[in-house]
């Protein structure tokens, strides 16, 4: 067999891999999903109640972000912010970003409960559990670097490489190459240790800046 020939087989049975690894993955995200919210019903219900009687406003926050291949949908979370926020700005760009954290939003955040509800954004396909974090359109350059280096060849996810590696802490640019570096060594056994690590440091509550300090987070979520 030539050495062209070697390349080729090798190539399609790379592709063939990756479509196994997406068609599995997939499988996961979806049957883990129905799982989680059978068993979190109750305290998604609860912390719904929770929010609606201590702040006005809708329970759930929603948002554009960009997906795979650079599409955009609506991410969901649970409101942690008061409704007269500064609308499409950066928690770093608030001038008091604690007073509009309401009282149940601060827990929230501190424990990443609000992100539960993306549970139903892997339902519909538009996340998965494991991926790039999902960003606004106005993050622009950050798009950029994302684009030139692929990162948005894999689905977003709730959680990520970066999230695992310092989360608030890292900048922008430290996010992307931790992103890129995710898909340009996707596999099952990295999936696992991002979702274990991640339930570690969720816990520890490690990563995550205190209220009041400036993060480069992104957009808060400000409904």
């Amino acid at each position: 067999m030539t050495y062209e020939k070697v390349k080729e087989s090798r190539v399609a049975d790379d592709r063939k891999k990756h479509c196994i690894y997406l068609a599995l993955k997939r499988i996961f995200d979806v049957s883990a999903a129905y799982i989680l919210l059978m068993i979190l019903y109750v305290p998604m219900l609860f912390i719904s109640i929770s929010i609606k009687m201590t702040s006005r406003g809708p329970i759930i926050f929603k948002q554009v972000r960009i997906g795979e291949r650079g599409r955009p949908f609506v991410c969901y979370k649970f409101r942690t912010m008061s409704t007269d926020a500064p609308p499409n700005m950066s928690t770093a760009e608030f001038a008091d970003a604690e007073r509009y954290i309401t009282a149940v939003g601060g827990f929230l955040r501190k424990t990443s409960l609000d992100e539960l509800p993306q549970l139903f954004n892997v339902l519909g396909g538009d996340m998965s559990f494991v991926g790039p974090r999902p960003l606004i359109p106005a993050e622009k350059e950050v798009h950029e670097k994302r684009n030139e280096l692929g990162v948005y060849e894999a689905r977003p996810g709730i959680t990520g490489l970066a999230q695992i590696m310092g989360r608030d802490m890292l900048s922008d640019g430290e996010k992307v190459g931790y992103d890129a570096k995710y898909v340009s060594n996707i596999r099952f056994t990295s999936d696992a240790k991002i979702i274990f690590r991640t339930v570690f440091k969720v816990c520890s509550a490690d990563g995550i800046k205190k209220r009041g300090e400036k993060s480069s987070e992104g957009v808060a979520d400000i409904r």
